[in-house]
């Protein structure tokens, strides 16, 4: 069984809403459901997401997408993971994810499940281009991981790794709920940390890994609504240019919209300042003309829309 366990709890105090964080939406999905699709694209049977501030919100939102597990106080990531308990004895890999994490691919998913092979917990790491005071990721000689120290009780050398943690993880899930259960909270804010199951795993012999991501970008979270408009015009390029490469003529891909879930078929043209979200299918030879959103709409073969039209399913 292929799980996942996505920890979608805080409020986002930066974000200075009272909407929980992983409902803000981007090319107006919510980061959270963006994750849900993603995992479920890589191959993911089961997901359980962990909630915590305004949960109601987050389950109507969710519903029927994936299970729930409430986090009530909230005491750190590992504290989040261990309320997973319908996954605990379930056997099979179990990747671990941040609900304000919305741009990580289906394919570093799958990559991790790929490499993770007899190890017990890989590590998903970066190379940013500026290293901040992300927690390092120390490795053997072998290319396993000694250790992930954050930069607070980094030394001056440790401090000089530019690796860093994400804090996205794939483990075996026997593994995982067998260290969880030494998981310790003896630090100033009493919190469980899930980075602390690198030590104990090592301690028990097992086997730790790192591997790397393919570019940091994907792996930035949204704090605060720079980070979220920032997350919105990396997935809006990915996703135009998956388009553009599948033959769809986007006259000005900087002033188009489109959102995950929209299909087309070929010999399309879109113009300039154009929206288009939802499952919004966009049939064979059809023409959007400027100005025009759509969501959840069907345009039909051969058929010109707009402009400044709105149409909603």
């Amino acid at each position: 069984m292929k799980n996942a366990i996505i920890m979608a709890g805080g409020k986002g105090t930066r974000m200075k809403s009272e909407l929980p964080k992983v409902l803000h939406k981007i090319l107006e999905e919510p980061m959270v459901g963006l994750q849900i699709r993603t995992l479920k694209k890589a191959g993911i049977e089961r997901i359980v997401t962990i909630v915590g501030y305004r949960h109601e919100d987050v389950e109507k939102e969710l519903a029927g997408q994936c299970e729930f597990a409430l986090q009530e106080p909230q005491l750190g990531t590992g504290h989040a993971v261990m309320q997973a308990k319908q996954l605990e004895n379930e056997t099979g890999t179990t990747i671990v994810a941040n609900g304000d994490c919305p741009l990580i691919s289906a394919q570093t998913y799958q990559k991790m499940l790929a490499c993770l092979g007899d190890a017990d917990m890989a590590i998903l790491t970066a190379v940013p281009s500026d290293s901040k005071a992300y927690g390092r990721v120390i490795r053997q000689a072998d290319g396993t991981v000694a250790k992930v120290v954050e930069f607070k009780d980094a030394n001056d050398e440790e401090k000089a790794v530019r690796e860093i943690n994400t804090g996205i993880y794939a483990f075996n899930n026997q593994s995982l709920f067998a260290g969880l259960k030494l998981l310790k909270n003896d630090n100033a804010q009493k919190e469980y940390y899930l980075p602390g199951l690198v030590e104990i795993m090592l301690a028990q012999g097992k086997k730790v890994i790192a591997i790397p991501a393919s570019n940091w970008e994907e792996c930035e979270g949204v704090d605060d609504n720079t980070a979220l408009a920032q997350a919105a015009k990396y997935l809006k390029h990915q996703i135009n240019s998956h388009w553009m490469q599948e033959g769809v003529t986007i006259i000005d891909p900087d002033s188009t919209y489109i959102g995950p879930d929209v299909t087309f078929g070929h010999d399309i043209t879109v113009h300039p300042n154009t929206y288009l979200y939802g499952k919004t299918v966009v049939e064979d030879g059809a023409e959007i003309l400027p100005g025009c959103y759509m969501r959840d709409a069907s345009i039909k073969k051969n058929e010109t829309v707009g402009p400044f039209c709105v149409r909603k399913g």
